[in-house]
């Protein structure tokens, strides 16, 4: 079962208690509750056979999107990994914040930015892959968790970007020490080159905010580097 349905049955059990227990006390009906938990658990099930977890994003982001902290870390996260493919090679072809605008864009997952890895693609189908590319993509993978660590020493995204990673690694036959240590290294690369490049990453998190287009978020890291 995905992560996104266990976090709705996980809803629903809180639901369910809070409700127990404070239903006395406003003279709440068992029936509401129990169909509350009901909808919340049909729509886990639903989501988990048919949607392949996009309605759950959609749902959680929905919720957490109340938030102002919430919106500017993912946009400081997709900055991180915007800018740092642009500063190693890898074509940008779209950005989303939020799993609604990569549900409208048939995207998979939460969103995010978009790269151009059809070479990517090809060298690991081929069995070819260089470790240049390995590093690049890599590097950029690991680039949003640093963007947000950097602005607020800590990362709360980032786990399909992991996910991602030590999928690949492991297809080329890594262990789990020498994925761990591949992240790592990675981690630091992207580091050193967001602080190198600090200014245009600002002026990318402002063109994001803005809603920039990618050849508008370009075009602007062209003019300041």
């Amino acid at each position: 079962m995905s992560k996104t349905a266990l976090n709705l049955i996980a809803i629903s059990v809180f639901v369910m208690t809070l409700s127990s227990l404070l239903g006395p006390l406003f003279n709440l009906s068992p029936t509401v509750p129990a169909l509350a938990t009901f909808t919340i658990l049909g729509i886990a099930t639903l989501d988990a056979f048919s949607l392949q977890g996009k309605g759950g994003n959609i749902l959680l982001d929905w919720i957490a999107g109340f938030s102002p902290e919430h919106r500017e870390r993912i946009i400081h996260h997709e900055a991180g990994h915007f800018l740092v493919a642009y500063l190693l090679g890898i074509p940008v072809v779209g950005y989303t914040l939020s799993a609604w605008e990569a549900w409208r864009q048939k995207q998979p997952g939460q969103g995010g930015v978009s790269f151009d890895d059809e070479e990517l693609a090809s060298q690991l189908e081929k069995g070819t892959l260089s470790a240049q590319m390995l590093d690049r993509y890599c590097t950029v993978w690991m680039a949003g968790i640093t963007a947000e660590t950097l602005v607020y020493k800590n990362a709360e995204g980032g786990a399909d970007d992991q996910t991602k990673l030590a999928g690949v690694l492991k297809s080329l036959g890594f262990s789990a020490f020498a994925c761990d240590q591949k992240q790592r290294f990675c981690a630091l690369q992207a580091k050193t080159l967001l602080q190198e490049n600090w200014s245009v990453y600002q002026a990318l998190v402002d063109a994001m905010r803005q809603r920039a287009t990618v050849a508008e978020c370009i075009k602007m890291m062209n003019e300041k580097l």
